[in-house]
């Protein structure tokens, strides 16, 4: 089987740091390929994963561009988009388009004669007026947890093939524990869905130490952002905003610091050595990446019960969920109860990058029975 996965024009495939779906990209293909599928990737012309095959347009990624006025950069996803058109109109040698680029994948690939799978990365009550009026007989869409889909609008929901949840190579790693140490980390983007200033007025009540370990807007440093945040236009991106306004007055660099946005093996580490994940979600969450990560590397998960976390979180054993954000703070001292080993396994068992290969080569074959 040869299936053509398209990335999009944002970002490298791996990413250097912040990249979501890049990232389960660059999970599923080596994956994939090792199972005997055909990788052709659709991406910018610096990723580094190994495939069978690139499609590129632009030579980096264009995730920068996001940040200039819609009809500066309205031409990127549609020059991405056509080159692999083309691409699969000059050979017909791919058995299957496996797409994960937002909003525009989905209307892109109905009409090349080959089954295409969506892979539904976000939150679904964006685009109200595609997802609620959807229609196509060839392209059939996937979710990344039940309760994602669940909240799906009918018309798109009628295109399911279901789910499936997110890996992490992290569960499948050979890796020596981590010594806890004393602090509770919330890793991921800062922004109002994630709940960072929930998660410091817990810190500062309930009395343990918090890292806040994100970046803020476009900005992955803290000296990047105190020399931006002299420029009162900074302030009109809406993350900078929430971290002005409601995170950086808790952050006393004793009880809550924020370290910006932390990589590779120090990101592990630190995720590792904390005594909990923190997970003060305001959102329903579609995925959970970092939930997964957590539990890789031995570290219970506490947090509000939204989105996909009840589904990946086993109640008791690898994490303590509530619907009460005033329980948070008892719950992270609960948290030392539970067992780094029991985290460890059931990560290894439900989230390593084989199980999720192994889900979408399922997927694939029922799409595309002949190939």
């Amino acid at each position: 089987m040869k299936v053509l996965i398209n990335a999009g024009p944002w970002l490298p495939v791996p990413p250097l740091g912040y990249g979501g779906i890049e990232n389960v990209i660059a999970t599923l293909v080596p994956e994939l390929r090792r199972l005997g599928v055909q990788v052709v990737l659709a991406t910018v012309g610096d990723s580094s994963l190994e495939v069978d095959e690139r499609v590129s347009v632009f030579s980096g990624g264009q995730f920068a561009a996001l940040q200039r006025p819609y009809n500066q950069v309205c031409g990127i996803v549609p020059a991405h988009q056509h080159a692999v058109l083309r691409r699969l109109a000059e050979r017909d040698d791919v058995d299957l388009v496996h797409d994960h680029v937002e909003a525009a994948g989905l209307t892109t690939f109905g009409h090349t004669g080959r089954p295409v799978l969506h892979t539904l990365h976000w939150d679904l009550a964006k685009h109200p007026d595609l997802y609620g009026t959807y229609e196509s007989a060839t392209v059939r869409v996937n979710g990344v947890s039940a309760s994602q889909i669940a909240r799906a609008p009918a018309a798109l929901r009628a295109h399911s093939v279901g789910y499936v949840h997110l890996a992490t190579p992290l569960a499948a790693a050979a890796r020596d524990p981590v010594p806890k140490g004393d602090h509770v980390i919330v890793l991921g983007r800062i922004n109002p869905g994630k709940g960072q200033d929930l998660a410091a007025r817990v810190a500062h009540t309930a009395g343990f130490d918090l890292i806040l370990a994100g970046p803020v807007g476009p900005y992955h440093r803290p000296e990047d952002l105190a020399k931006a945040l002299r420029d009162p236009a900074a302030g009109q991106n809406p993350d900078v905003a929430f971290w002005r306004d409601h995170v950086a007055p808790q952050v006393d660099g004793d009880r809550v610091r924020w370290v910006g946005t932390v990589t590779g093996r120090d990101r592990d580490d630190l995720l590792a050595g904390a005594r909990a994940a923190l997970f003060p979600l305001r959102w329903a969450e579609p995925g959970g990446t970092a939930v997964v990560e957590a539990l890789a590397l031995g570290t219970p998960v506490v947090g509000i019960a939204r989105g996909c976390l009840p589904e990946l979180i086993d109640e008791g054993r690898t994490g303590l969920l509530t619907d009460d954000e005033e329980m948070l703070g008892d719950l992270v001292h609960k948290a030392a109860t539970i067992a780094p080993g029991e985290c460890r396994t059931e990560a290894a068992r439900r989230f390593a990058p084989a199980v999720m290969a192994a889900s979408y080569l399922r997927l694939y074959e029922r799409l595309a029975p002949s190939a």
